[in-house]
């Protein structure tokens, strides 16, 4: 049955004609309603489609067809991220999909290969995605790299802030303050996206810009140093996202946040890396829910090693590696510094070997866990002093991812 099925699909690349059918198999396999759309500023769903024209036009999608019916997709978006303080060119993996009907039939496998093999071929050695089954992907090589942490705070329970040097203003959520605070915030962040115009279009997609504000924080030099995002509904103060150059434009914008005391009765939000919220309040009892945000995946080991900014050199060592989708990945990766402190990337099994697989690799390198961790549960095999070299070699920085495609 599978194999009849293949032979009458053809797998193509998606150009800007088949945008409506593309949304469509999005809406169905999400469950995208009208309701969802106009909530999200769009007037109805014509609009909608014709707002993620860029996709397609900016974007490499494939997808199986059935005669001219677009059954299963797959798109790449094109983004820069900051790893560790290098800036990689990133594939993000969205819009998958296939109706039930050509499901189980290994459609989106034979999609992933491809999207892993354009990505190579446009050098971006790591994927980003959201996973709806982290399960799932686990078995196509990706890993969790970043969480997202949710808050509930009383109206009480608000830090206690003094007046700060600078001060806040109040503007459009597409103000040039904002994007120059957080181009500065992103190179500064490790996971961090460098927002494109593009990227900021699918930032707010799926919400109602009109009805969020900017406060923006401005040091005593007027120099923008933080921004919150955020809006008040139902007295709750609510925060989509807050990110900030130093502590003093955090403290400066949870004064602005204190202000609005007798507004509202909580303040709810999100932080987007490892931090928890509660250590920094005077009353730590607050609600705090932890989960999972989004996946990450080595798509090419070599060159992904050979432009890392190791934190130091070590004694020579190896990767073996195995990976269930990308052959390219499968086998030896040997690392060694020259009288530069350059690293060498070869094929050789010199020095002490490191069994792995691209997930956990994937996880040590994104540092979503640090490598004694990983090797105590058993997720890499070696010695105990190679697992010292590489927690001497691999930064220490949690993770920040914020946005959503």
């Amino acid at each position: 049955m599978e194999e009849n099925l293949r032979e009458q699909l053809v797998l193509r690349q998606l150009d800007e004609e088949h945008i409506q059918q593309f949304n469509e198999l999005l809406a169905y396999v999400f469950q995208i309603t009208d309701a969802d759309i106009e909530e999200s500023g769009f007037a109805n769903k014509r609009e909608f489609i014709k707002s993620k024209q860029p996709i397609l036009e900016l974007s490499k999608v494939f997808g199986w067809f059935d005669d001219d019916e677009l059954v299963s997709q797959i798109a790449i978006y094109p983004c820069e991220v900051n790893i560790h303080g290098t800036i990689y060119q990133m594939g993000g993996v969205t819009g998958v999909g296939t109706y039930p009907e050509y499901a189980s039939h290994g459609l989106m496998q034979r999609l992933i290969m491809l999207a892993l093999e354009k990505m190579r071929e446009d050098g971006q050695w790591i994927s980003y995605l959201y996973p709806y089954n982290i399960p799932y992907y686990r078995r196509k090589g990706w890993e969790i790299m970043s969480d997202k942490l949710s808050f509930d705070i009383k109206d009480t329970q608000l830090p206690k802030t003094t007046a700060p040097p600078g001060y806040v203003e109040r503007q459009e959520v597409a103000h040039p303050d904002v994007y120059e605070v957080y181009e500065a915030f992103a190179r500064q962040h490790h996971g961090a996206m460098l927002r494109s115009d593009f990227n900021w279009e699918e930032y707010w997609r799926y919400e109602n810009q009109d009805e969020r504000t900017a406060a923006i924080y401005y040091g005593a030099n007027q120099q923008p140093l933080g921004v919150l995002f955020y809006w008040i509904a139902e007295d709750v103060f609510h925060v989509k996202e807050m990110f900030t150059l130093n502590e003093e434009a955090r403290q400066g914008l949870w004064h602005f946040i204190n202000a609005h005391f007798s507004m509202v009765d909580r303040v709810e939000g999100d932080i987007y890396k490892n931090e928890p919220l509660a250590f920094l309040l005077d009353d730590s009892q607050i609600k705090e829910t932890i989960e999972p945000y989004y996946m990450a995946r080595i798509v090419d080991v070599a060159e992904f090693l050979r432009e890392f900014p190791y934190a130091g050199t070590a004694k020579p060592f190896h990767f073996e590696i195995t990976d269930p989708v990308a052959k390219w990945n499968n086998g030896i990766f040997s690392l060694s510094w020259d009288e530069d402190d350059q690293v060498q990337i070869g094929d050789e099994p010199i020095g002490a070997a490191v069994k792995i697989d691209i997930q956990t690799l994937t996880c040590l390198f994104m540092n979503y866990r640090r490598p004694a961790y990983l090797h105590r549960i058993e997720r890499i095999d070696t010695d105990k002093e190679t697992v010292r070299s590489l927690e001497r070699i691999i930064p220490d920085m949690p993770a920040y991812f914020s946005d959503y495609f």
